[in-house]
C-alpha cells in the first residue's frame, strides 16, 4: 500500500496546478497523483489551439514530476473510505493519505449510438492530427466553445469541415444572436459548411459519409467517484470558498468538477476553462498545506477562431441582457451581460486585450452600466 500526506485523485492541469500550491507551503510533504490518462499532466487548451498552430508537442508538458510528486499515470480511483482515509485504484491497489483533493474533471457528453471522436485528451488530438492529413470530410457536431476550435482547427489545415449543431448560429449560447450570426457567416467565408437548427442522430446518413466524426458537446462534472462516498454533489462537487468538501477538513475538489461560491456574483458555479483549473487547483493545493485563504479570483477563458479571438470574464450568457459599443461589428468591441439593474455579470471582450482586470473589478463594483462604460472598456 502507498501512503502520501496529500493524494491527488486527476491527472490534469487542476492536478498539476495543486501539486504546486501544496509545495508553495510544504517543501518536503508527500504527494501522489493518480490520472486515467496514460500520460503525465499537459495543458489542454493547445489540442485545440497552438497545436494546430505549428505549435510543438514537447511544449505542453507541465513537469509535474520535477515537483517530487509521484505519478501513477493509466490508473484510475474507484472507491474511498472517507473514514478510513483510503482509496482504491482500478488495479487493486490502496492508497493511504491524509489530505485528498478530487480534481476528476468532467467525462465528454455523448450522443447514444454516435460513433464519434469526443475530443478531450491528447490521444485525441493525436488521432485527429494523423485522420486530418489525408484527403476526406469531417463532420464536427456541436456549435459551442470547443465544436468552433476544432473545426476552426481543422479547416486551418485544409480539411472540409461539416458543422452540424442545433442552435441558430455558432456559440449562440455565449454570444449576442448579432454576434453569433457574424461568426457563422464567417465561418462560412472560410469555408466551413454551417448547418444550423440540426439534431444529429443515430443513422444520419451525413455522418456515415464522413471520414470522421468529432463531436465537442462539452462535458460533464465527473462526480460518481464522490457521490459513492457520500459527499455533496449539485452539478459538481460542492465546495466551500477553500476547496472543502462537505465540512470536512481532508477532502478537497477543485477545477471543472467543483461547484464553487463566487462573492463577486452572490452565486456559486462551476468553470471548466483553463483559468480557473490553473488558479483554484493552486489555491486550493495551497489550502490542503495550511494556507487557508479564500479562493475569490473571477476566471476568465479565451478562444481563436481562424483570425477573431476574444477573452470573457464572469457569466457570459446569451440570455443576459446586454450594453454593447463596437469599433468594427463582429470585428473589435466589448459586450457587456447585465441584469435587469444594468449590473455587470460578465465581459466578452472581441479582439481587444489586456482588459480582463479592468473588466473584473466592474463586475466586482457592481455598479451599472452604459454605453459609455463600455466604450471605456474598449479603449
Amino acid at each position: 500500500m502507498s501512503s502520501y500526506r496529500y493524494l491527488i485523485v486527476g491527472g490534469g492541469m487542476t492536478g498539476d496546478a495543486a501539486c504546486r500550491g501544496i509545495r508553495e507551503h510544504d517543501a518536503d510533504g508527500s504527494i501522489g497523483l493518480v490520472g486515467a490518462e496514460p500520460h503525465p499532466p499537459y495543458d489542454r487548451p493547445p489540442l485545440t489551439k497552438a497545436l494546430w498552430q505549428g505549435k510543438d508537442e514537447s511544449t505542453i508538458w507541465r513537469g509535474t514530476e520535477d515537483l517530487g510528486v509521484e505519478l501513477r499515470t493509466g490508473r484510475r480511483i474507484v472507491s474511498l473510505d472517507l473514514d478510513g482515509r483510503r482509496a482504491t485504484d482500478d488495479q487493486g491497489e490502496e492508497y493511504e493519505y491524509e489530505r485528498l483533493l478530487l480534481a476528476t474533471g468532467g467525462k465528454p457528453r455523448q450522443i447514444p449510438g454516435i460513433d464519434a471522436l469526443y475530443y478531450r485528451t491528447f490521444d485525441d488530438y493525436e488521432r485527429l492530427r494523423g485522420l486530418s492529413r489525408d484527403d476526406g470530410g469531417f463532420v464536427v457536431v456541436g456549435g459551442g466553445f470547443i465544436g468552433s476550435e476544432i473545426a476552426a482547427a481543422l479547416r486551418s489545415n485544409g480539411a472540409r469541415v461539416t458543422m452540424l449543431f442545433p442552435d441558430d448560429g455558432i456559440c449562440a449560447r455565449l454570444f449576442p444572436a448579432a454576434l453569433s450570426q457574424f461568426v457563422t457567416d464567417y465561418y462560412r467565408e472560410r469555408g466551413v459548411e454551417v448547418e444550423t437548427g440540426e439534431r444529429v442522430t443515430a443513422g444520419d446518413a451525413r455522418l456515415e459519409r464522413a471520414k470522421a466524426v468529432v463531436a465537442g458537446l462539452g462535458i460533464e462534472p465527473d462526480t460518481e467517484l464522490a457521490a459513492a462516498a457520500g459527499l455533496p454533489v449539485d452539478d459538481g462537487i460542492v465546495v466551500d470558498d477553500r476547496g472543502r468538501v462537505g465540512g470536512r477538513d481532508d477532502v478537497f475538489a477543485a477545477g471543472d468538477v467543483a461547484r464553487f461560491p463566487v462573492a463577486a456574483l452572490g452565486t456559486a458555479t462551476r468553470v471548466e476553462h483553463e483559468d480557473h483549473a490553473r488558479t483554484h487547483g493552486q489555491a486550493v493545493g495551497a489550502n490542503m498545506a495550511g494556507a487557508d485563504t479564500p479562493y475569490d479570483h473571477l476566471p476568465f477563458f479565451y478562444s481563436d477562431l481562424f483570425d477573431l479571438g476574444y477573452e470573457a470574464v464572469g457569466e457570459v450568457d446569451s440570455r443576459h441582457e446586454t450594453v454593447e459599443h463596437w469599433k468594427e461589428p463582429g470585428r473589435e468591441g466589448v459586450v457587456a451581460y447585465v441584469d435587469d439593474r444594468r449590473q455587470p455579470r460578465g465581459f466578452l471582450l472581441w479582439n481587444v486585450w489586456g482588459k480582463v482586470d479592468a473588466a473584473r473589478e466592474l463586475i466586482r463594483g457592481g455598479q451599472p452600466v452604459d454605453v459609455a462604460t463600455v466604450e471605456e472598456l474598449a479603449g
